[in-house]
Formats: C-alpha cells, sequence, structure tokens
C-alpha cells in the first residue's frame, strides 16, 4: 500500500478520495521501492541516469518527492528493461513522450527501437537452439558410450533424454 501525502501541506493522507482538487498526490522513495519491489538504491540510479527527477525537500533538498509524473516514467523504465531495452532507449523514449510534439515521430522512433530489439532477441534464440541442439548431440554420444560400457545413465538424464527435444 502506498502512502501518499499532499504536496500543498505535506500531511500523510490514509485515503486518497480525502484530497482537495487542487493538490497532487506525491511520494517518497519508499513509497516506490515497495510499489515496484525494487531498492530505494536502485530508484537513486535511475535518477543519476536522468530517467527520474525527483523535487528536493526539506534542509538541503535531502528529501525527494515523486509525483504521479515520475511514477510513471519508473513504471515505464522497469517494463523497457523487462523487454530487454538499454537504460539509454528507455530515456529516449521516454523524454519524447514528454516533448509537446505530435506523437507519430515518437511512435516511429518506438517502433524503429522496438524493430531493433526483436532482432537482436531473435538471433539470441536462433543460438539458443544451435547450443540446445549441440548440448543434446553431447548428451545422445554419452549415454551411447555409457550402454556400449554397459551402465545405466543417471536417472534425471535418462528421462530426459526420452523426451524428443523440441523442434524450431
Amino acid at each position: 500500500m502506498v502512502s501518499a501525502r499532499l504536496n500543498v501541506t505535506g500531511a500523510y493522507l490514509s485515503h486518497a478520495h480525502t484530497m482537495p482538487a487542487n493538490t497532487m498526490l506525491t511520494y517518497t522513495i519508499t513509497d516506490l521501492a515497495r510499489e515496484f519491489d525494487i531498492t530505494p538504491r536502485a530508484i537513486r540510479f535511475y535518477e543519476d541516469q536522468g530517467l527520474l527527477t525527483p523535487a528536493r525537500e526539506g534542509p538541503g533538498g535531502r528529501h525527494r518527492v515523486y509525483t504521479g509524473q515520475d511514477r510513471t516514467r519508473l513504471k515505464l523504465t522497469l517494463r523497457g528493461k523487462r523487454l530487454g531495452l538499454t537504460l539509454s532507449e528507455i530515456k529516449t523514449i521516454l523524454d519524447l513522450y514528454e516533448s509537446p510534439k505530435d506523437t507519430v515521430p515518437q511512435l516511429k522512433v518506438f517502433l524503429e527501437t522496438l524493430s531493433q530489439h526483436r532482432q537482436v532477441l531473435e538471433q539470441q534464440l536462433e543460438d539458443l537452439h544451435a547450443t540446445l541442439d549441440e548440448v543434446s548431440q553431447h548428451e545422445a554420444q554419452c549415454l551411447a558410450l555409457l550402454e556400449a560400457a554397459g551402465e545405466s545413465a543417471p536417472p534425471a538424464l535418462s528421462r530426459r533424454a526420452k523426451v524428443p527435444a523440441p523442434s524450431h
């Protein structure tokens, strides 16, 4: 559960529906870390990389205050990481969406980034299939040698050897 607070008064709220209409929901680094199951250190790292820009409050600006926009940027950053995008690619995409320009160029950049990433993933998948085929060949050779020596394969391996390799 996120403990949101009003940025106008600084008072903590237990129910968002009690907020006046002219206030903005804000979050602490702890709130976001809990919500997204990441460490505060990871959030600070994303800030260092320019992906997040929280306001600073308190003596010397020691306390970070995150807005709904920061929360959305963090959510999209984590989604981009799950897709395998680099932080640089994520930042480019996030920055495009914050510009006041037409969305068509933004969508084209995003599609190009995804297309390039898809090509990398497809090559990695092809490489993995080739490696798995090679492992299967070595397993089959070892099993044949064990059988020729009158030995049986370890139970886990012999069960797996009976299952046909996936086709690709």
